[in-house]
């Protein structure tokens, strides 16, 4: 009896809502062919968790992703397949397993351990003929990696931020600009009833995207984005005439975590994980202390942080991850593998794996963004696509 032919789905990195609908998507497509499809738990760290010479454990960290298993899942956010930040090609000598073969721990010079012939056993032994991995630049450089050495991959971009190179949308930021705008609207209750200046800190490493969408939807006074560094003294000039004019005697403004003071650096703590990125986030509360120091306004400072990447998927976020799971299953079975799916000025296509790492993807500030006075301004809305991307 000839075996069915096998294909794996992985989510990595941070979760965002319409991964579960993704991978809903692309085990129904399955059923109108002879493919089984193998859930990896905890992103990549499933392929280096396992012994590829006893797979005892391998049902711990893998699922067989059947329509009953899926039937449900597109109702909640999150990934029922988990997440991790693990880098197999950059390694920390102590979180190898004892049984990595040394043939396949190749040393680096800054100290990491490249271990991705390990992974190739790994995926040899669960007979995963390809992977359809979701994730961010991070996730999908390793995916870039895998490809470039032989294994058929097509990959599935998602992150809140909207940043990954050669696709205009990701799934996760609809949902996280929603989030954000709800979020702004609820605030301004606090600010207006105190008569304070707020400030709503939003996830955005490179990319300021969250910050200048959710400030442009929810018509904020302010918004300071990854991609310009700000002036604070200038900044709280703007924001105590913006006070002065309201007639509810409050202003309020965005800021990505990304964002820096002209001459300054981004604020980040903590050990970097295996991408190389140290922990992002509380430049919106020093921006708040130097308000009130400096200009005796009282403030209200909101980190929305998870709360824009929690619960289900907003409409839109439901149809591009159900389009993306089904063009990168369908890329799948017509051998177009080494590709992204992708959006390109509302249209589904594909591109290049490689290009996800051949650049970084920010904001359009010249078309989308006034630098000098900090605000969202689409210069010319003719020709445009329907979601600015």
């Amino acid at each position: 009896m000839t075996k069915k032919r096998r294909i794996g789905i992985l989510t990595g990195g941070g979760d965002v809502p319409g991964l579960n609908v993704a991978i809903k998507a692309v085990v129904t497509r399955s059923q109108d062919h002879d493919i089984e499809i193998v859930g990896l738990r905890r992103g990549w760290w499933s392929v280096v968790g396992i012994n590829p010479e006893n797979l005892e454990n391998a049902e711990e960290l893998t699922i067989d992703l059947t329509p009953a298993e899926v039937r449900t899942i597109d109702r909640t956010g999150g990934t029922i397949l988990h997440s991790s930040r693990t880098n197999p090609s950059n390694m920390k000598p102590k979180d190898i397993p004892d049984y990595v073969a040394k043939e396949d721990r190749v040393a680096k010079d800054d100290g990491t351990v490249d271990i991705t012939g390990h992974v190739l056993k790994v995926l040899d032994a669960l007979e995963l003929s390809a992977l359809i991995p979701i994730g961010g630049d991070d996730t999908l450089s390793y995916a870039t990696r895998l490809y470039q050495e032989g294994f058929h991959t097509v990959a599935i971009p998602k992150t809140m931020d909207n940043d990954v190179f050669g696709t205009d949308y990701c799934i996760g930021f609809s949902t996280a600009v929603t989030r954000s705008v709800e979020n702004i609207t609820a605030v301004r209750t606090v600010c207006g009833s105190h008569e304070r200046i707020g400030i709503v800190e939003l996830f955005g490493r490179n990319s300021g995207e969250t910050s200048l969408f959710a400030a442009y939807l929810a018509d904020v006074d302010r918004a300071i984005i990854s991609e310009v560094p700000f002036d604070l003294d200038k900044l709280i000039d703007f924001l105590k005439n913006d006070r002065a004019r309201n007639p509810s005697h409050y202003a309020i403004m965005t800021i990505s975590e990304g964002a820096h003071l002209v001459g300054g650096e981004i604020v980040q703590s903590g050990e970097a994980d295996a991408f190389g990125h140290q922990k992002l986030g509380g430049v919106g509360q020093i921006v708040s202390q130097e308000i009130k120091k400096r200009s005796g306004m009282h403030t209200v400072y909101q980190q929305l942080a998870y709360l824009m990447r929690s619960g289900s998927p907003d409409s839109l976020d439901r149809m591009v991850a159900v389009s993306f799971g089904n063009l990168a299953f369908d890329q799948v079975m017509l051998g177009h593998t080494g590709r992204m799916v992708s959006l390109q000025t509302g249209i589904y296509t594909t591109v290049p794996l490689p290009m996800v790492i051949s650049a970084k993807k920010t904001v359009d500030v010249d078309a989308l963004y006034d630098p000098e006075n900090y605000k969202p301004k689409v210069k010319d809305m003719l020709g445009k696509p329907m979601f600015l991307y």
